[in-house]
C-alpha cells in the first residue's frame, strides 16, 4: 500500500475531531466543521460539515 498525499490550502480553518482521508485536497480558505470526515476534495472557500463531509455553503468574501 502506498500513502496518498493530503493537501491543505492556505487559510483553511477546521474545528475539533476532523478526519481527512488520504488523497484529499482541501482548497484555500475552506472551513471544516467539528467532527467532519472529509472523504473527497473540498473546493476553495467551501464550508463543509458532517460524516461524510458535504458542502453546505461558501465562505463570504471580504
Amino acid at each position: 500500500m502506498h500513502p496518498a498525499r493530503v493537501v491543505i490550502g492556505r487559510g483553511v480553518w477546521w474545528a475539533a475531531n476532523v478526519r481527512v482521508l488520504p488523497g484529499v485536497t482541501i482548497g484555500a480558505g475552506t472551513v471544516v466543521g467539528a467532527g467532519a470526515v472529509v472523504t473527497k476534495d473540498a473546493a476553495a472557500g467551501a464550508i463543509v460539515v458532517g460524516a461524510p463531509a458535504n458542502q453546505v455553503g461558501t465562505v463570504p468574501e471580504g
